[in-house]
């Protein structure tokens, strides 16, 4: 990825870049568990109304070309762990453009307070992203077995990751 690439915090007017990125993502069904079928007004709700933060990378010609979220994954008193959710550009996929933005989310939630982040649901079959996971410090700590329904694939393992994001025992 070109050096010119500026991330920074989701704006009202970078929706309709961002959308373009989730909306064949989503219909594909092979990442995300959301109904591949699910409407510009719900994706938005959910990537952005739902979220603590939402971050878009721009790329040098003033595009989206990449984008995460950031929140709570449990309520309350599991509060203290943060999930995030990435969307990378076709043309720039293996770019490292994903790494950059799990360390920019990581660097935000370590701000924010989050003791670690954990992923819920990564697609046994994504090899990249498990790739970029690891390589950015998470681990599996489980796999639940057919938990997604891959669009091609049929049912297929999810794994759970998680990064610790302060020093000493147990996140």
């Amino acid at each position: 990825m070109a050096s010119p690439l500026q991330i920074r915090p989701f704006e009202p007017p970078d929706w309709p870049g961002v959308w373009r990125l989730l909306e064949p993502v989503f219909r594909a069904g092979e990442t995300f568990p959301h109904n591949p079928a699910i409407t510009e007004v719900e994706a938005r709700a959910l990537w952005v109304e739902q979220s603590q933060s939402v971050m878009v990378a721009i790329g040098a010609t003033g595009a989206v070309v990449g984008t995460y979220y950031l929140r709570p994954n449990s309520l309350a008193l599991g509060a203290h762990v943060a999930n995030a959710g990435y969307v990378v550009a076709e043309q720039c996929r293996g770019e490292g453009l994903g790494s950059r933005l799990c360390q920019h989310s990581l660097q935000a939630a370590r701000r924010l307070g989050y003791r670690a982040m954990q992923f819920n649901l990564v697609v046994s079959t994504n090899t990249a992203g498990i790739r970029c996971w690891e390589r950015n410090g998470f681990r599996t700590v489980g796999t639940v077995p057919g938990a997604f329904r891959h669009r091609q694939l049929g049912y297929v393992d999810a794994l759970v990751m998680i990064q610790g994001l302060v020093e000493g025992p147990s996140a």
